[in-house]
């Protein structure tokens, strides 16, 4: 079965991260696609990190309904910081009967040799989304890439955050059972 690898911080999950995973299923034929949060990521800072539990809930939470997408506590269990190369290889050996195919923005993929392991993450299927200031140049193609062809949106996690904190809407940004979940719990106020 293909799988899709949507490894993040998912903090909070938005809605831009559901259109790439749908995007990926439709243009590339994935089965499924796996949200795999991430506990720590060794290359950002843990400001504003909620608990990875709290993460993975809201996951749940935005891709209940779906059968096609999955939350993955996988890296819980694993040493902190979590890497790419390391999880990959894991479910490789836990799931042999499946192929596993890495989703990952432009910005991450033109960063990608600063990554643990990046030269066998080469060698893996990559499925790349264009993020809009970190456009691909014809040098990028040059690895074993598919670049998916999702809309460019300007929405991130980070930006969701300070309009929560200045008490404006994410409506349409977040999925309507995380927003609420933030809301019940006064998340990244």
């Amino acid at each position: 079965m293909k799988i899709g690898l949507f490894f993040g911080s998912f903090n909070p999950i938005h809605t831009g991260h559901l259109i790439i995973a749908n995007t990926a299923i439709n243009e590339i034929g994935l089965a499924e696609v796996w949200f795999i949060v991430s506990p720590q990521n060794p290359l950002k800072a843990r400001a504003d990190l909620l608990d990875a539990g709290v993460r993975f809930q809201f996951v749940s939470l935005a891709i209940d309904g779906d059968n096609r997408f999955k939350a993955s506590d996988v890296e819980f269990n694993m040493p902190l910081p979590s890497y790419t190369i390391d999880t990959i290889k894991h479910l490789e050996t836990i799931y042999p009967e499946n192929e596993f195919y890495l989703i990952l923005g432009s910005d991450s993929f033109l960063n990608l040799s600063n990554w643990k392991g990046h030269h066998s993450l080469l060698e893996k299927n990559l499925i790349v989304y264009q993020r809009p200031g970190f456009l691909l140049g014809p040098e990028s193609y040059l690895a074993k890439i598919t670049v998916l062809h999702s809309p460019l949106l300007e929405i991130s996690a980070t930006e969701i955050r300070e309009l929560i904190k200045k008490g404006r809407s994410i409506r349409y940004l977040v999925p309507q059972p995380v927003i609420s979940e933030i809301e019940k719990n006064k998340y990244y106020r």
